[in-house]
């Protein structure tokens, strides 16, 4: 049978969905444009969450790592409006370099099959 889903998944899950609707539709901050929340990670008790994010440009990373901490406040009070939760986490953002790593280590294996297929057919 499988497992549960605990609370803090679904509590993680619900706040990412709705982290993405609130600055898409509310803040209206330059500083953070195509910002994409990849995951959350809430305590057990609930009481604080780190959220993931990236952005298209690399360049933007360090303004919008600062407007979405500025607007975490704003962001807890609209979430308490939206989700159904006696308790809802103290908000902490932090850029996602999984996806860089992902890429640079996709880059290394591309490389080295190549210099394996050179090396096979130099023999």
């Amino acid at each position: 049978m499988p497992k549960e889903f605990s609370r803090s998944q679904r509590m993680a899950e619900q706040l990412r969905r709705e982290l993405a609707e609130l600055v898409r539709d509310e803040l209206k901050d330059p500083r953070i444009n195509w910002v994409s929340f990849t995951a959350v990670k809430v305590s057990k008790d609930l009481s604080s969450a780190v959220v993931y994010f990236t952005v298209m440009n690399d360049d933007e990373k360090e303004q919008a790592i600062q407007a979405l901490n500025k607007a975490a406040g704003f962001l807890r009070r609209q979430l308490a409006h939206r989700i159904r939760s006696r308790i809802v986490p103290s908000l902490r953002f932090v850029f996602d370099s999984s996806l860089e790593r992902g890429m640079s280590m996709d880059a290394l294996i591309s490389r080295a099959r190549a210099s394996d297929a050179d090396a096979d057919s130099e023999n």
